[in-house]
């Protein structure tokens, strides 16, 4: 399921609510969990899991279409750990 589908999604199930308010509050919290993630802090949606960051160091890689070695700096990058609740519901 991608952006739109949640929005059109989330709109069916709330007629009262204009599409593009739904639209606008989808973006509002994408983009907020993405501020806060980029300046490390931890996200936690009860229920649902927990979003963090972690550090990977710098290393020595190899590109895969020549075979080089190539320096990979050390850099963030986002994890997801799902809530006990949502493996429960995949899982059931």
């Amino acid at each position: 399921m991608n952006k739109s589908e949640i929005i059109e999604k989330l709109y069916k199930n709330n007629k009262f609510h204009s599409k593009r308010d739904i639209e606008d509050s989808t973006t509002l919290v994408i983009e907020s969990l993405a501020k806060a993630l980029s300046e490390g802090d931890r996200v936690e949606l009860r229920g649902f899991g927990t979003f963090s960051t972690r550090l990977r160091s710098e290393r020595i890689s190899r590109n895969p279409k020549t075979g080089k070695s190539i320096s990979v700096e050390k850099k963030n990058h986002p994890y997801f750990r799902a809530a006990k609740n949502l493996k429960k519901a995949i899982n059931s």
